[in-house]
């Protein structure tokens, strides 16, 4: 007789129901609340039970042959087979060497690598949990920022004066707030519905193609300015602008402004500090160029009189000017978050409803919701003792150039000497750029330590990996800060083969270590979500909120908390607008700071005091261009959350390679039919991709989405179609040290026989 339950969970992009007959995920479908449910979790059932789980707690066999100190053994990392050993054997090992490399080298030689979405879920969240047990242990070198956001997580506060995650989840114009008083919408990087299906920790409410339509009857104008037509739903007229040059474009916009007397002078000198020598620059008196609409159209592509009647239509309308995550991901990314900035200082409208600056509308769910924010339901990570840390997305220059220095912020920092790397959640081998960079530096460290429930790229270049449970099998409660939703996440299957929760197997190497105490604080899985539950629970109680206890919430399975509504809307910089000097930014100033002295004093030549361009090392205005002609941009995919369930997803007949968009004039010249399988290269590296064919794409650009598993053959051609084996591993600058994987040139070919 056959045991089937259906039950309610969610995940990063938002809620299902799951289908399971005796140990086995058999189905899932849409949650009815969810007016747009993303199509991800299709993939789950075969993902759940794939061939590529990890089965049992596995070491590499040379290092288990020959240890650590053996040099020649780390270069075999992705290469060799791996041992199966009991469970208390493979923790007794792990345990030991973290010991040895405490004691050998101290707790600054161990870098504490989870970075990812990892579980939706509050408790099992594989960051938190890597992070106590390392601090339970004498700490561990960390990463700060993000790749989504580094720059712009640099350059925000030195601007607007606040952390670039308050800037977007606060201080933001609502949806609703938009379609009562925008009338121009500008999206400089457009607002991608693709990429707004994922949220962390969940979107219940899937909506952004919701409120477009919306738009568009209340006939709101809506200008998508992109390489691409489908980084805004349909509707939106199209600005097909060169990828890495959003920048000079924003600087055309506000050299009409200024030099037609179109700019809110008041504000200006109310409100920002700096005009004065922005202006020398824009209108040229500081090096010769003026930075007219023709100057701009030259490095853009776009018409010089769209960007003067554009410019026009912005200073006669409420126009809220937002900009993408995906501009900060290139090389200079600092500078188009900051003109932007700039440009709507000079518009005037910040501060007014439906009016001045928002950035990451489309990045992820939940922006530009009306929710009132709870605090709680997080699992404490203790201090770390250690105090160094990295940019996140210089991983590879720190692990090949120990002792190496470098600028950050203002810093002058030094990389240090890393003998181990743990990693918890997320996939490096994914997401980091210029991969073959990646695994020579992987080759550095004596040890690697891997939580995984699959063989990715990443565990399969471990030394120690250890089987990890996915969130179908274990139990948790899901939240997410931009949204009204509370669940419970019921372990919905057994563990698949030996796998153990991630909170497990650190109680019990903090057991080997003797810490056991103060990671578990006597508590169990189990005891510390009622723990944290109930601090939620009082929390909220206290702003006012009723929250069912955990008993109610486990039977329900799930609840829509009374905190979403238009109420909890706000105008952003509204106080400051009106009265700088009482409600004044964090800024040296207290104003926004179109120049900022701070950054003019680091002296940095890749990030001056005023927004500039500077053309990129990689645009298809460059030398470069000449051998490597089509840009290529590297979106987030459609079908999953950046790699997660992509083992499924590579089964289907003729989804992989990663399908890649060419304009039909690049695809002509170079003989490429629609739906061919053809090579991407530079002199960085090459994947496949299969070829689509399409006018939504500007002429010289080409889209590769990223997703697919690193898996090169052996002259390093990756197979799946991961763009990363092209992108360059640089800083945006010295200023944000961030991901620059957008300023990419590459060139296409036939594979043949």
């Amino acid at each position: 007789m056959t045991n089937s339950k259906t039950r309610t969970t969610t995940s990063h992009w938002g809620a299902f129901n799951v289908t399971t007959r005796d140990d086995r995920i058999v189905g899932v479908s849409d949650f009815d609340n969810d007016p747009n449910p993303s199509a991800i979790s299709k993939s789950l059932p075969a993902a759940v039970h794939h061939r590529a789980r990890v089965a049992r707690p596995s070491i590499r066999k040379s290092w288990l042959e020959h240890g650590p100190s053996h040099v020649e053994s780390r270069q075999l990392r992705g290469r060799e087979e791996f041992i199966e050993l009991p469970w208390d054997e493979a923790l007794d090992i792990a345990a030991a060497e973290i010991d040895r490399v405490r004691q050998t080298y101290g707790n600054e030689s161990i870098y504490g690598g989870s970075y990812g979405w990892a579980s939706a879920g509050r408790f099992h969240h594989a960051l938190g949990q890597l992070h106590r047990f390392l601090n339970c242990t004498g700490g561990y070198v960390s990463s700060v920022a993000s790749y989504s956001t580094a720059a712009a997580q640099a350059i925000i506060p030195h601007v607007l004066g606040m952390h670039f995650l308050k800037l977007m989840w606060a201080e933001i114009n609502s949806w609703s707030t938009i379609a009562e008083h925008t009338k121009t919408l500008v999206m400089f990087g457009g607002i991608n519905p693709k990429n707004s299906q994922v949220s962390m920790g969940g979107v219940t409410h899937h909506e952004t193609n919701s409120w477009f339509e919306e738009y568009q009857r209340r006939g709101i104008r809506l200008i998508n300015i992109s390489p691409q037509r489908t980084d805004t739903p349909d509707g939106a007229d199209w600005l097909a602008i060169k990828p890495g040059t959003d920048t000079a474009m924003m600087l055309a916009l506000a050299y009409v402004l200024d030099k037609e007397n179109l700019l809110d002078k008041d504000f200006l000198s109310r409100n920002t500090v700096g005009y004065e020598i922005f202006q020398r620059y824009l209108n040229g008196s500081a090096d010769g160029i003026a930075k007219s609409p023709h100057w701009a159209s030259e490095i853009c592509g776009i018409d010089a009189d769209t960007i003067h009647h554009l410019a026009h239509t912005m200073a006669a309308t409420r126009t809220l000017i937002t900009v993408s995550w995906s501009l900060q991901r290139a090389q200079h990314g600092e500078q188009p978050y900051w003109m932007a900035a700039t440009l709507a200082a000079m518009l005037g409208q910040i501060g007014l409803p439906g009016g001045g600056i928002g950035y990451g509308y489309g990045a992820i769910g939940g922006i530009g919701i009306s929710v009132k924010r709870l605090s709680g339901l997080t699992f404490p990570q203790l201090d770390n003792p250690v105090k160094t840390s990295i940019p996140v997305a210089r991983i590879a220059d720190m692990l090949l150039q120990p002792g190496g220095t470098y600028n950050f912020n203002g810093q002058s920092l030094t990389y240090p000497d890393i003998k181990m790397v743990y990693w918890c959640g997320g996939n490096p081998f994914h997401h980091h750029q210029d991969l073959h960079r990646l695994q020579d530096a992987w080759a550095r460290p004596e040890t690697i330590i891997v939580h995984e429930p699959w063989w990715t790229a990443t565990a399969l270049r471990a030394d120690i990996v250890f089987p990890a449970t996915t969130s179908y099998e274990r139990h948790d409660i899901g939240r997410a800060q931009g949204d009204s939703y509370l669940f419970d996440m019921p372990a919905l299957i057994p563990p698949v083969g030996e796998a153990r929760d991630d909170y497990d197997i650190f109680a019990q190497l903090a057991h080997r270590a003797g810490v056991a105490d103060t990671f578990t604080q006597g508590r169990s899985s189990e005891d510390w979500l009622q723990h944290m539950y109930e601090d939620f629970r009082s929390d909220s109680q206290q702003q006012g909120i009723e929250v069912p206890s955990f008993e109610d919430l486990v039977s329900k399975n799930w609840v829509d908390l009374p905190i979403r509504s238009a109420q909890f809307s706000q105008i952003p910089f509204e106080a400051f607008r009106q009265d700088p000097q009482q409600s004044p930014l964090q800024t040296p100033s207290g104003k926004i700071e179109i120049f900022s002295e701070t950054i003019a004093g680091f002296a940095y030549e890749d990030c001056p005091g005023h927004p500039t361009w500077m053309p990129p090392s990689e645009w298809l205005g460059a030398e470069r261009a000449t051998k490597y002609p089509l840009h290529m941009v590297s979106p987030q995919p459609g079908d999953k959350l950046h790699s997660q369930l992509e083992c499924a997803i590579a089964d289907i007949p003729g989804e992989r390679p990663t399908p890649i968009t060419l304009h039909p004039s690049d695809a002509a010249a170079r003989s490429i039919v629609d739906g061919a399988i053809i090579r991407v290269f530079n002199d960085r590296g090459s994947c496949r991709a299969k070829v689509r064919i399409s006018n939504d794409i500007l002429q010289g650009v080409v889209s590769l989405p990223t997703g697919a598993w690193f898996t090169p053959t052996d002259d390093g051609t990756d197979t799946q179609g991961n763009p990363n084996t092209l992108t360059r591993d640089t800083g945006t600058s010295q200023l944000g040290q961030g991901s620059s994987a957008h300023s990419c040139l590459v060139e296409i070919e036939n594979i043949r026989p």
